[in-house]
């Protein structure tokens, strides 16, 4: 089973609890289909806009064993806020290079 770390928007902390991250990632479902079902070992927040404490989050993750980092939906589409970071681009490539490319990034949750 991968191990996987989870990145999630903090404005949206208050009002989704991550549920549906945790279902669809048990469940290897949507975003985790071709991994099948996954352990998360870490859920935490970028830290804010726009995102810079993301990078040594993603890297606490791997080095507590992720195999790989997923962006939680509310940070690459949007949900439930309706609104994707603007950051995210940045964001996600700044994580690569701090993580190395053996690390496989996942785009999305649901």
């Amino acid at each position: 089973m991968k191990k996987v770390g989870i990145i999630r928007c903090q404005q949206t902390e208050d009002i989704c609890p991550g549920s549906t991250d945790f279902k669809v990632a048990k469940a290897g479902k949507l975003a985790f289909e071709e991994t099948g079902p996954v352990e998360i070992v870490g859920f935490l927040s970028c830290g804010g806009c726009p995102g810079k404490r993301a990078i040594a989050r993603a890297k606490l993750m791997v080095d507590r064993g992720a195999e790989a980092i997923v962006f939680a939906s509310c940070i690459s589409r949007g949900n439930p806020i309706g609104f994707p970071c603007p950051h995210y681009a940045n964001m996600r490539d700044a994580i690569i290079k701090k993580v190395g490319t053996e690390i496989q990034i996942i785009e999305y949750t649901h």
